[in-house]
């Protein structure tokens, strides 16, 4: 069985302790999710697992000479001058090899295909390819570009955007087989159909998982463990997401009893030292040691991972954004073709579509940088808008955090109308004290994205438009942006493909089909999708009964129930019932069992089970239902 293990890992950035004596294994198939918030260290430690960077002091990583790793880093470094199969092509299997050749063969050949050299050797790879049968191994490249929307042909790396970029990243770990694959923000810059599809490939991968990812559905459905970083320790849980909420609410809980009786401990010995006892010998200095190791302890425990944005917003005005009878065209690229929008205050509307249809182009258009082909764009005049883009701006590298905020406002009034200081909403935001000084050049990506989101609200918005706003924003982040977002007066409009995220947030959908062309829903994304599978259904059942000739009707046919299976209908019904009820109490144990994780794990095991089974009466009383 091959497995990595992985003793004592430390590693610190300037002040900030990323690990500290850290330990796990990675055992063959496991599926883990790696959480935490920006600039915890996560993309450190796939790093130095992947062997790209090192432990401080003695940690080690342990495994196999054979074992193999393949990393999708966050950001990519192809090569600008590959074409894309090139680049997809780089691995060292015998059979990647052969493909490189196939392929580079192919393309020479297309360019002079009368050149006699280049067929006679294209006939000799062919002749190789079949008998060390690499045709599968094609099937599978071309399958994973086309699902990933990856440009195909001789198109140069170069010639690509920063998403089809990442997507053939991805693509060039998807198609080796690796011990241990590790994946860092894999859903960025994909559509939800790459994101369903990539979903059920990982599922289904030979070796272990191992990733970094703000997407909770997407742990929720691929994911068997969890690994949380925070402060240098990492915290692990079985299940996928939804037990990771379920047991980290139970730890919290217990962890909030101690931290209280430790602030009651607190309050004591600051009495003490407060009283400035005279003539202090050994207890005394023992104590006053004591006070400091519980008061380094509070601060330390306080900083729990969570977020708050508890920040007002100006008044919105009945008219906030129209579009009427609207085209706009870029290039020769149809974005919008008679489209019609009203934006009215409280209105929270996501934009989805493919990549490509022009969802960023609209957000453009209704903040006010590109102009109309033809038709009406009104903004109202009380409209403060903010725009959270999907490419940053530069941030000042040379500035300091509290200087960069300070240049918007100095405080900020929350809803209740209280003065927030400037370092109070950076603590909010998980920067700590000691932090506050900090270049902004020394920040990671998502801590900078953190604080352009952060500069962004203290502005007072009351319309609020965010491209991927989920992109490089971790888990504490955006649950609390959510929050946010549902108390927030003003009108938001969103472009993500996060189902998650807009399951939460949006109740109305603008669905762009290219050309021009769009659809409006009123409802959530998951509601969408699993109409859209229904209507899918339909459609092949239709086809299928137009392309094949009916068959005359069997005398045999099934037109009613048999005696066995009239008693299990009169029975089924019951058994639904106790095994909801089951599972109903399975769930209420689980929130009562405290920090003990093997009786979780147990109780887990069994109404995942008793679901199945649950699954299984669902189905057999729907069939069982059609001849009664």
């Amino acid at each position: 069985m091959q497995e990595l293990k992985v003793q004592h890992l430390h590693k610190t950035y300037g002040a900030k302790i990323l690990l500290d004596d850290v330990e796990f294994i990675i055992h063959e198939k496991d599926r883990i999710g790696l959480i935490g918030t920006n600039g915890t260290g996560k993309s450190t430690l796939l790093k130095i697992l992947a062997g790209l960077d090192t432990s401080e002091k003695n940690g080690q990583v342990e495994h196999s000479s054979d074992y193999k790793i393949g990393l999708l880093p966050q950001t990519d470094a192809l090569p600008n001058d590959a074409t894309v199969l090139e680049a997809v092509l780089t691995g060292d299997s015998p059979k990647i090899k052969l493909l490189r050749q196939y392929e580079s063969l192919l393309l020479a050949l297309e360019e002079n295909p009368t050149d006699a050299d280049l067929q006679k050797q294209f006939l000799q790879i062919q002749e190789e390819m079949n008998a060390k049968d690499v045709w599968q191994l094609e099937t599978k490249v071309k399958g994973i570009l086309t699902q990933l929307s990856v440009p195909q042909g001789s198109r140069k790396i170069g010639e690509l955007s920063g998403g089809q970029k990442k997507r053939v990243a991805l693509a060039q770990v998807l198609v080796e087989d690796y011990d241990l694959l590790l994946l860092d923000e894999p859903t960025n810059h994909l559509d939800i159909k790459a994101i369903t599809w990539l979903e059920n490939f990982l599922q289904n991968y030979r070796g272990a998982l191992l990733m970094v990812t703000h997407d909770r559905y997407f742990l929720d459905r691929v994911t068997q463990r969890i690994f949380e970083l925070n402060q240098g320790k990492l915290l692990e849980i079985a299940g996928n997401y939804e037990s990771y909420v379920l047991q980290k609410e139970v730890l919290d809980e217990t962890n909030q009893l101690q931290a209280e009786k430790a602030q009651q401990l607190y309050k004591k010995e600051l009495d003490w030292m407060r009283a400035g006892v005279q003539g202090r010998g050994t207890k005394q200095d023992a104590r006053v040691k004591r006070f400091e190791n519980l008061k380094e302890s509070l601060n330390t425990s306080s900083k729990d991972g969570q977020v708050t944005m508890d920040m007002g917003s100006t008044r919105l005005g009945k008219k906030v954004l129209r579009l009427k009878d609207a085209a706009l065209k870029v290039q020769d690229h149809l974005i919008l073709d008679d489209f019609n929008l009203l934006i009215q205050a409280g209105d929270r509307v996501g934009i989805v579509g493919d990549n490509g249809v022009g969802k960023t182009t609209l957000l453009n258009l209704l903040a006010g940088k590109i102009p109309l082909t033809s038709g009406v764009f009104e903004q109202g005049e009380t409209v403060r808008l903010a725009y959270y883009t999907q490419i940053m701006p530069d941030l000042p590298e040379d500035l300091r955090m509290i200087a960069y905020l300070q240049e918007t406002a100095e405080v900020v009034e929350n809803k209740n109308g209280e003065k927030i200081s400037v370092p109070e909403l950076l603590e909010r935001f998980l920067f700590p004290r000691f932090m506050h000084g900090t270049l902004v050049r020394q920040l990671s990506g998502g801590e900078k994205r953190r604080l352009f989101l952060l500069k962004l609200l203290m502005s007072s918005p009351n319309v609020l438009l965010l491209d991927e706003p989920t992109n490089d924003l971790d888990i504490a982040t955006l649950t609390v942006l959510e929050d946010y977002l549902q108390d927030f007066k003003g009108a938001v409009i969103v472009v993500s493909h996060d189902r998650y995220f807009l399951d939460k947030t949006c109740h109305k959908l603008i669905l762009m089909q290219g050309s021009g062309k769009y659809e409006t829903y009123f409802g959530t994304i998951s509601e969408y999708l699993a109409q859209e599978k229904i209507a899918e259904k339909k459609s092949v059942k239709k086809e299928t009964v137009k392309t094949t000739a009916p068959e005359p009707k069997k005398s045999t046919e099934k037109t009613k129930l048999t005696y066995l299976e009239e008693k299990e209908w009169a029975t089924i019904e019951s058994e639904i019932d106790k095994l909801e009820q089951k599972a109903t109490q399975l769930e209420k144990d689980m929130t009562q069992q405290g920090s003990d994780f093997t009786a979780l794990q147990n109780l887990q095991d069994e109404l995942s089970a008793t679901q199945q089974q649950l699954d299984e009466k669902m189905e057999r009383w729907d069939y069982l239902g059609q001849f009664v």
